[in-house]
């Protein structure tokens, strides 16, 4: 039974997730105004992306099993007082080198997202747990459209410095409450931290991410880029042989063959390589002059309001599918999320002469996503044992990353591979770009069909030591 409010707990991390999923759309579309305000190249400026991704993605599964053995609301404090000091330096940065160092420290935020969800695990009761899963998801979902809709009037009225100074504000006074009304949760798993997982993991995601972000200025064929691609092959071997071979492995790799959870990594992998592009390269498709043969040149204010159908679909998809879980299942939702993001993406290669077809496709792909992220967290959370809840959302999360960062850099290769003599895109490269990930959504819906149905329980209950021995059947 919960020991506290469970309303002020949600509050308290949804509040959290909310501003770290914003910190990521956020800065994006105020690249430019960043290099120009620090006097940096345009290559050293998306440095400010790359190195908050890098960042995240090390931490997210790392300090989410953390959470799992010390105990999750005090490592949730910690990390939102890292996302705080990371805000801070941020705002104060008098050079690029330091923003880029901010953003480090920012990215640590990418384990309030595992965190929370063990939280509302251990802490709500069984039938809250669902639902609230769902409405986190909602709010994460949202964060990042808030970000990309915020971004512009933000710098357009006060100065892009003020991306941080507002969450420093909002982050401080979570922190607070927090530390005062979040409780700890009782259930800890055993054993210590894998250190030498830890260093693993964390180094064959940065030689997979890293040419992956920046294959476009260095070359895809330069030797940098493929030799990191191939350590990062041989890196993931020797971690996946060490995770096997540990008592106390960071990642259960049995929990990962379960094939609810596997199915539905799958399909957060392809479903993120739709996402990510399409909120990294739409806004930069509806700023194209017309001159151009498309585009409407708006600026990115305007572009950010062409968005908003995006954020109000998400938000409201994400919290109306937690209260129809119980009845449709999280596979039908998953299943129907990413179809959503494939009609969306089939109807932008068809049509995208009207800004009325862009808030339509905006809309469609906001339901998608606000579907796929409440049911991807409550399969995941319904399939592991409480004491790897924090792991094993904390690898979702991180997959569905990878997948973004995939599904980015090849919409990059199609976009700019061939240009104008204007130096802007054809219109074909962003057809072709869409029509590849409306694939990437279709193959997320046909990973979804496999995840396994289980007729069980109204809510995503603790599982057992038995059942967690088991392959889950999820419904």
């Amino acid at each position: 039974m919960p020991r506290k409010s469970t309303r002020l707990t949600f509050a308290v991390l949804a509040t959290g997730a909310g501003v770290f999923s914003m910190l990521q759309s956020l800065v994006a579309p105020a690249l430019p105004t960043v290099q120009h305000a620090l006097h940096t190249s345009q290559s050293t400026a998306t440095w400010v992306m790359t190195a908050y991704l890098l960042s995240a993605s090390v931490f997210t599964p790392i300090l989410g099993r953390v959470g799992d053995l010390t105990g999750k609301k005090r490592t949730l404090v910690a990390v939102l007082l890292a996302v705080l000091a990371g805000c801070l330096l941020a705002a104060l940065a008098p050079n690029i080198g330091v923003l880029i160092v901010a953003r480090v420290v920012q990215g640590i935020g990418g384990a309030l997202f595992p965190l929370s969800f063990g939280i509302i695990r251990d802490e709500f009761t069984a039938a809250e747990v669902s639902g609230s899963i769902s409405n986190l998801s909602a709010v994460i979902a949202a964060g990042g459209g808030v970000g990309i809709v915020a971004a512009g009037p933000i710098v357009s009225a006060l100065d892009y410095r003020w991306l941080f100074w507002i969450p420093v504000g909002v982050v401080a006074a979570t922190v607070l409450i927090a530390a005062r009304y979040v409780p700890e949760s009782p259930k800890r798993a055993a054993g210590s931290v894998s250190w030498l997982g830890a260093g693993l993991l964390s180094a064959w995601l940065v030689a997979l991410l890293l040419p992956l972000s920046q294959a476009g200025q260095w070359g895809w064929g330069s030797a940098r880029v493929l030799g990191m691609f191939g350590t990062a092959v041989v890196l993931f071997a020797v971690w996946l042989l060490a995770e096997a071979r540990s008592a106390t492995p960071l990642i259960d790799l049995r929990v990962m063959r379960q094939r609810a959870v596997w199915t539905t990594n799958t399909a957060a992998l392809l479903f993120g390589a739709g996402m990510y592009a399409i909120w990294s390269f739409l806004p930069g498709f509806v700023q194209t002059p017309a001159s151009a043969g498309y585009g409407f040149g708006a600026t990115v204010t305007e572009s950010g309001l062409l968005m908003l159908p995006m954020l109000i679909a998400m938000f409201l998809s994400g919290v109306i599918g937690g209260r129809l879980q119980h009845r449709v299942g999280a596979k039908a939702q998953l299943t129907a999320g990413a179809a959503l993001g494939a009609l969306a993406c089939g109807f932008l290669t068809l049509w995208h002469d009207q800004q009325w077809q862009i808030g339509v496709v905006a809309g469609l792909f906001g339901l998608g996503i606000g579907l796929a992220f409440a049911s991807m967290a409550n399969l995941i959370v319904g399939s592991v044992p409480p004491e790897q809840t924090g792991a094993a959302t904390g690898m979702n999360a991180n997959i569905r990353t990878i997948g973004g960062s995939i599904g980015a850099a090849l919409t990059s290769v199609l976009v700019t591979g061939r240009l104008q003599p204007s130096g802007l895109p054809y219109a074909s490269g962003y057809t072709h770009a869409w029509a590849l990930l409306a694939l990437f959504c279709l193959a997320a819906a046909g990973a979804a069909l496999l995840v396994p149905v289980r007729r069980a329980s109204r809510a995503a209950g603790p599982v057992t030591e038995r059942t967690a021995a088991a392959p889950a059947r999820v419904r």
